[in-house]
């Protein structure tokens, strides 16, 4: 297989894809063409349909496709002129070339979740987390493959238990800094932060969002989900459970950034600035490690409003 990843200017790529997006649109002169998005597990390639001749066959959006086309640089960028299309046929493709992963091990990831759960020392907080982690098999399944995003940061199978867990660890390591940290709190803060987004975003190879993630979003979706386990555990104490949801609903930390509440608990603000941190800096590793233009500088990014100068072949 032609993976994206190693497309190069000049090649004439006949393959599968998935069309992650189609848009008819029209040129100044009134003619009709396609423009798509197209993914396999190591990236998405924009691409341009400009004839729109027998050639190109009926297909929708999340269809996996057979084309041929030429790659050229488009700002830049590779992008993909296509001249054929027909939807693949059953046994052409395989699904699980079209899925990115993490690098990291999701099994060894997930026990590092299950061993901070073990630190936990309040009863009642220790109860509701082995509820979802230990308990929840279903739950598990979603949680250990889901993507953290659909495209900023960590958008790839085990990209939420990633992100999940390096929200912990960055907790843990600011929390011994301070003296008025409360450490079950964090911890399930920690964890529980990004719970929503198993019901958020579909899962892959599309990652869309769904109509609840659509009209609730992450954080109430996470808020109700955590309180439905709540109500399941005799006597958990409302306080336990209001600092708990606090954490979920203020982790994005600024109300213009989608937070229904500033963090008011020392625990909420060490778990957005946890969050935050890890979100941001990955957003940059990423940037760099799919850019595929040349030389010493990523091209510019319009989220982070600059170019990354790459520093890791300099020593």
């Amino acid at each position: 297989m032609k993976y994206i990843h190693d497309i190069k200017e000049g090649e004439h790529i006949v393959e599968h894809y998935l069309c992650k997006q189609k848009q008819s649109l029209k040129t100044r002169a009134g003619k009709t063409y396609y423009t798509l998005k197209l993914q396999d597990k190591t990236g998405v390639i924009d691409a341009k349909v400009w004839a729109l001749t027998g050639d190109i066959q009926a297909f929708e959006e999340h269809d996996y496709i057979k084309i041929e086309s030429e790659a050229i640089t488009y700002q830049n960028s590779y992008q993909l002129n296509v001249k054929k299309i027909r939807r693949s046929m059953e046994g052409e493709y395989d699904p699980i070339d079209y899925i990115p992963c993490t690098t990291k091990s999701i099994e060894e990831m997930y026990q590092g979740i299950l061993e901070y759960i073990k630190k936990v020392q309040n009863k009642y907080i220790k109860q509701l987390m082995e509820a979802f982690f230990v308990e929840d098999k279903d739950f598990i399944d979603l949680f250990r493959g889901h993507t953290a995003a659909k495209s900023i940061h960590h958008s790839y199978m085990g990209g939420l238990l990633e992100h999940t867990l390096s929200v912990v660890e960055i907790s843990e390591f600011l929390a011994p800094r301070y003296d008025n940290v409360n450490n079950d709190l964090l911890i399930v803060g920690a964890i529980f932060h990004d719970i929503g987004k198993v019901k958020e975003l579909s899962g892959l190879p599309i990652n869309e969002y769904t109509e609840e993630g659509q009209l609730l979003g992450h954080i109430i979706i996470g808020l109700e989900m955590v309180t439905e386990k709540i109500n399941k555990i005799p006597n958990f104490p409302p306080l336990i459970a209001n600092f708990i949801k606090h954490c979920i609903l203020s982790h994005h930390g600024e109300l213009e950034y989608g937070s229904p509440k500033l963090p008011q608990t020392i625990e909420a603000m060490i778990i957005h600035c946890a969050d935050n941190t890890d979100a941001k800096i990955k957003l940059f590793d990423e940037v760099i490690t799919n850019d595929q233009s040349e030389g010493n500088w990523t091209e510019y990014h319009r989220m982070l409003q600059r170019c990354i100068r790459r520093s890791n072949t300099i020593l």
